[in-house]
C-alpha cells in the first residue's frame, strides 16, 4: 500500500487558485466518496482550509488518478485546470508522513505555530471516518500526527503566545490604520476566524463592533459575547458606511461585498478611508474594491509580511519542533515496517489455529459419537497435518514447474531437513486431502 499526500497551499499557489479548490463543509462527504471511487484508492482524507487543500490517501499503485482528480476539481474552467496542475505538490511514503506531521504541528502554516490547524486536521480525520473513507492505515497515521503535535506544543515554545491568522490581521489593522479605540469595526461572518477576530478586538477595546451574518442568531450570540451589535446579512449594505474597518470570513462561494457597495459607502463617508480585511477562501470581497480611492483591501496572501516578522521570533522554537517531528516520523516508519514484517507471521498462525480448531471440533464430535479414541487421534493428526501442509505443497509444486527457485530456497529455511525425520507419506507428497479434510 502506498501512502500519499497531494495538494496546494499558500506557499505554492495564490489565493485566486486556492479558492477554486476549497471545499465547503457540506461538500466534503460527496468529494470523499468520489475520491474513494478513484482507481486503486483504499483510504482517503480531505483537508480543506483557507490556506490549503490536501488529499491524504492509501493506494494500491501510484495513485495518479488523485492528482488528476484534484487538478480537475474546478471542472467549469479548463484553463484553471491546466494552471492548477502546475501548482500541485506530491509526497509519498515517509515524505507524506513528515508533511502531515508538520501541518498538524503548525510548521507548514502561514502563521508559524498557529493553533487552529490542529483542530482542522482533527475535523478532516473525523469527517473521513464519518464518510467511511478512513481505514486502519490513515487512522494510525492521523492519530500519530495528533500525538506529534501535542508533544511539539508541550516541549517547545512553538505554541507559546499563539498567533493566528485572525490576530495577525488585527495586528496589521492596528499598525497600518486608525487606532482601534477610535474605530467602528464591522465583522462579516460568525465562524471560528471571526470569533478570534472579535476576541482580539474586544481586548483592544474597539470603539464599536458590528456583526453581520446570514444566520442572525449566530451573529447575536457572537455579538453578545464581545459587546457588539448583531445585524442580518441583508442589512450589510445599509451599515457598511459606518465601518472604518471590515473583517470578513464567511463560507460563501461568491463575494458578499462587491465594488459597487463599497463605492457607495465611501461616498456616504465623504471619502474617509476604509480598511477591508478579506480572511476568506474563496474571497468574500470583490477584488475590484482594491481599485477604489480610499479603500484599502488586504487578502490572506497580504498577511505574509506580518507573518515573516512572526517567523523570525519563532525560528528557534520551530527548529526544536522540527526535531520532534523527525523523531516521530522515524518511529512511525519503523513501526509500520515492523507491522508489515509481522503480518505474514500473524496470517500463518491464524491459518494454523483455524485448521487446529476445525480438526479438534471434528475429533470431539467423533469421540462423543463413541468412535475408538485411538482411531480418532490418528485421524486428527492425519487431518491436521494435511490441512497445514496442503497450501505450501501446492505452492512448491507450482514453483518447481515455473522455475521459481527462490520459493524452494525459502522453504529450506522454513523447514530445515532433520536427519531423524521420517520420510513423507504418499498423501504428504501428493498434497491430496483425505475425504474428510476440507
Amino acid at each position: 500500500m502506498t501512502l500519499l499526500a497531494i495538494g496546494i497551499n499558500h506557499q505554492t499557489a495564490p489565493v485566486e487558485l486556492r479558492e477554486r479548490v476549497a471545499f465547503a463543509e457540506h461538500a466534503l462527504p460527496n468529494a470523499l466518496a468520489a475520491l474513494r471511487g478513484q482507481p486503486g484508492v483504499r483510504e482517503v482524507v480531505l483537508l480543506s482550509t483557507c490556506n490549503r487543500t490536501e488529499l491524504y490517501a492509501a493506494t494500491e499503485g501510484d495513485g495518479k488518478a488523485l492528482d488528476a482528480w484534484l487538478a480537475s476539481h474546478p471542472a467549469d474552467d479548463p484553463a484553471v485546470r491546466h494552471d492548477l496542475g502546475a501548482y500541485l505538490y506530491r509526497h509519498e511514503g515517509p515524505a507524506a508522513v513528515r508533511h502531515l506531521f508538520r501541518v498538524a504541528t503548525g510548521l507548514d502554516s502561514l502563521v508559524l505555530g498557529e493553533p487552529q490547524i490542529l483542530g482542522q486536521v482533527k475535523q478532516a480525520w473525523a469527517t473521513a471516518r464519518g464518510a467511511g473513507t478512513l481505514g486502519g492505515q490513515l487512522d494510525r497515521l492521523f492519530q500519530q500526527a495528533f500525538v506529534t503535535a501535542k508533544r511539539a506544543r508541550t516541549d517547545t515554545r512553538i505554541g507559546a503566545n499563539p498567533v493566528s491568522v485572525a490576530s495577525t490581521a488585527v495586528h496589521l489593522a492596528q499598525s497600518s490604520f486608525a487606532r482601534l479605540q477610535d474605530s467602528v469595526v464591522l465583522l462579516v461572518g460568525a465562524g471560528e476566524t471571526i470569533e478570534l477576530v472579535a476576541r482580539h478586538l474586544a481586548q483592544a477595546k474597539v470603539k464599536r463592533l458590528l456583526v453581520a451574518n446570514r444566520t442572525l442568531a449566530h451573529a447575536q450570540a457572537l455579538a453578545s459575547r464581545h459587546g457588539g451589535v448583531a445585524l442580518p446579512l441583508d442589512e450589510l449594505e445599509r451599515h457598511l458606511a459606518e465601518a472604518d474597518i471590515v473583517f470578513s470570513a464567511t463560507a460563501s462561494r461568491e463575494p458578499v461585498i462587491v465594488r459597487a457597495q463599497v463605492e457607495a459607502a465611501l461616498a456616504r463617508r465623504r471619502r474617509r478611508p476604509m480598511l477591508l480585511m478579506d480572511l476568506a477562501v474563496p474571497r468574500d470581497i470583490e477584488p475590484g474594491v482594491a481599485g477604489l480611492p480610499d479603500a484599502f483591501l488586504y487578502t490572506i496572501d497580504d498577511l505574509e509580511r506580518v507573518v515573516e516578522e512572526n517567523r523570525a521570533s519563532r525560528r528557534e522554537a520551530a527548529e526544536a519542533a522540527e526535531a520532534i517531528v523527525e523523531l516521530h516520523v522515524s518511529r512511525y516508519v519503523e513501526q509500520s515496517a515492523a507491522s508489515t514484517r509481522v503480518a505474514p507471521v500473524k496470517r500463518l498462525r491464524a491459518h494454523g489455529e483455524q485448521a487446529r480448531d476445525a480438526a479438534l471440533a471434528k475429533a470431539r464430535q467423533q469421540l462423543a459419537a463413541g468412535h475408538d479414541p485411538d482411531e480418532v487421534l490418528e485421524l486428527l493428526a492425519h487431518t491436521l497435518t494435511n490441512r497445514l501442509l496442503h497450501a505450501p505443497t501446492v505452492a512448491l509444486r507450482q514453483a518447481a514447474l515455473d522455475g521459481d527457485h527462490a520459493l524452494a530456497l525459502a522453504s529450506e529455511k522454513l523447514f530445515p531437513a532433520e536427519p531423524t525425520a521420517e520420510p513423507a507419506t504418499d498423501d504428504d507428497a501428493s498434497g491430496t486431502l483425505p475425504s474428510d479434510a476440507t
